[in-house]
């Protein structure tokens, strides 16, 4: 089985029917809950603009990966996705909940609401990717993502099926430059 790429928007799911999907909604929440609890940073404390622009970052990447996930289908895609929205969670409850020991912050309320609604999604994330179907999976030559049981190919599968000589990427200023 091959992937190819395309510009189509056939296989994107509309938001409406994202905002249905339980993690994914509540990943917006918390992206939501971000963004008010950023306005409340000093804004001349310029270490806790520069943390609060990493939790905006990792409240971004979760439900935009929840997406590509939804949209992937196949397990190795799935848990690579899966992987970063769970370090994207843990990042931001790690920065959240250091909030706390800067004197210039005072809107500790946010701290434990925000800790509080990572968890919830903690839970939503455990049973959502016991849902990924182990079946549909494509090997993972890296072998970090393959499905428990799965029996890896044989040696002949690990070559590059892609002939990459085929693919015009265009001219790259070194070739402009001869």
């Amino acid at each position: 089985m091959y992937i190819r790429a395309t510009n189509s928007n056939e296989n994107c799911m509309p938001r409406d029917k994202m905002m249905k999907i339980p993690i994914y909604a509540k990943a917006m929440h918390i992206y939501d809950l971000i963004e008010a609890l950023l306005k409340t940073i000093p804004e001349d404390n310029d270490f806790l603009q520069a943390q609060g622009n990493l939790m905006r970052e990792d409240a971004m990447i979760i439900p935009a990966k929840i997406a590509g996930a939804e949209g992937g289908d196949l397990y190795s895609i799935r848990m690579q996705n899966a992987a970063i929205i769970r370090k994207c969670a843990m990042d931001l409850y790690v920065f959240v909940g250091g909030l706390r020991y800067d004197e210039t912050f005072k809107d500790i309320d946010y701290v434990n609401l925000i800790r509080q609604e990572i968890e919830e999604f903690r839970q939503l994330f455990i049973s959502w990717v016991q849902s990924f179907d182990a079946t549909n999976y494509i090997w993972d030559e890296w072998e970090l993502f393959n499905p428990p049981g799965a029996i890896p190919p044989s040696e002949n599968d690990y070559n590059d099926p892609i002939n990459w000589d085929d693919f015009d990427f265009g001219e790259t200023d070194d070739e402009t430059d001869e």
